[in-house]
């Protein structure tokens, strides 16, 4: 079966290059122009992967995005943003939004394909049928459901992955390196900044209200999570 890829963009000409490029990739693609019809899609259609405008008509990119990690039922769901907004300061904030991958336009279709099949395979990639307990934080692997002490947690594609790696690894401190390597995969190009990026992202999600904070830095090392806190 063919994955689907919901395009959101109002640009005619790159959603024409972007629906052709998919289609001769293998892809079902299909399209929303603005925010409001991005949602309404999501609801509707249920993609496998979203590609997200960040200046949108109606609802930015942005808030789209947000909205999509903060839905139960859409958190899981891998976003790649494609924007004009290239400098370093937008892109950790699409980053800190939940996007999982961030291309600056103007893009190779070649190379935007390449991202789509490694965000895929690392939003499939997650052994199946067991779960992790760690302390407080129960992770199911079969279902991506995430608990701490009884509380469910919205996690997406990317923050899934580095928990996942941590509590295989209780304890252990990973590099920046390390966690980029094993996370992202060597077949893409991802800055280390982006690790801090989305392990803020996951530091957030984990201690919301007054629990203690899960993930351990270890300055001019890296990361690990926090056996004694949780």
């Amino acid at each position: 079966m063919k994955s689907h890829v919901l395009v959101v963009e109002d640009d005619v000409p790159i959603t024409e290059i972007l629906l052709y490029n998919l289609d001769a990739a293998g892809f079902r693609a299909t399209h929303a122009a603005d925010g409001v019809q991005a949602l309404r899609a999501l609801d509707d259609e249920k993609p496998d992967l979203l590609i997200l405008d960040w200046m949108l008509p109606k609802l930015s990119g942005i808030d789209v995005c947000r909205t999509v990690r903060r839905t139960a039922a859409l958190a899981h769901l891998p976003v790649i943003m494609l924007t004009a907004k290239g400098e370093e300061g937008d892109r950790i904030c699409g980053l800190n939004a939940g996007a999982d991958d961030y291309v600056v336009k103007p893009f190779s279709p070649n190379e935007l394909i390449a991202r789509i099949h490694a965000v895929l395979r690392r939003a499939g990639s997650v052994t199946k049928g067991k779960q992790i307990l760690v302390g407080d934080l129960t992770m199911n692997l079969q279902t991506r459901n995430v608990e701490r002490d009884g509380r469910k947690i919205a996690l997406g594609p990317t923050e899934f992955r580095l928990l996942h790696m941590l509590m295989e690894h209780p304890g252990t401190v990973f590099s920046r390196n390390q966690l980029l390597e094993r996370v992202w995969g060597r077949d893409i190009h991802v800055e280390t900044r982006t690790v801090d990026v989305h392990i803020r992202r996951l530091r957030k999600t984990l201690n919301a209200g007054d629990q203690t904070d899960a993930i351990r830095t270890v300055r001019s090392v890296g990361y690990a999570l926090a056996t004694d806190r949780i």
